[in-house]
């Protein structure tokens, strides 16, 4: 399974993540527009997510506890389009997150910038662990500072779980 180092804030806007992302030189991958469908599951998150004609399947786990939120998780890239419609036969769909994403990278870190319907601006930040654990650390660390990040003030919950307590 691949292993992530998360963080999620909450944003006004993006304008000052912006900057600071043209600052780094950060890769602007592209803008998504994404429908993330959550199923239950029992001790992990099961989601399908619908995203410009693509179509995956994500179960992950994430330590909401500690301080480091690492994820470790599973992808099955699907083929085929219309399987929303056989997920929500076989699974009970927990809740629905629909987000305009604009995915930027810099340095094996993915970093979005989230419109999130009904729940606002976001930012978060995927560091994947390429070298250690400590090295994803830094590296996430290093983001953390030149973006001024509280981390006092992270969501440590998925945008299920803000739309569940909404």
């Amino acid at each position: 399974m691949p292993l992530n180092l998360e963080i999620k804030i909450r944003l006004d806007s993006h304008e000052s993540a912006l900057n600071v992302l043209k600052s780094l030189h950060a890769e602007f991958v592209k803008d998504i527009n994404q429908k993330d469908i959550y199923y239950t599951m029992q001790g992990s998150l099961l989601k399908l997510r619908i995203e410009d004609g693509g179509e995956s399947l994500i179960k992950y786990n994430r330590d909401e506890v500690n301080p480091d939120r690492f994820s470790d998780y599973d992808v099955i890239y699907l083929k085929s389009s219309g399987s929303e419609k056989v997920f929500n036969s076989i699974f009970t769909v927990e809740a629905i997150v629909l987000k305009k994403r604009s995915l930027y990278l810099y340095n094996n870190t993915r970093i979005h910038l989230d419109t999130v319907q009904h729940l606002g601006t976001f930012m978060e930040f995927e560091t994947l662990v390429i070298n250690g654990m400590d090295d994803a650390k830094e590296r996430f660390n290093f983001l953390i500072k030149k973006f001024g990040i509280d981390t006092t003030k992270q969501i440590k919950c998925s945008y299920r779980d803000l739309i569940l307590n909404k």
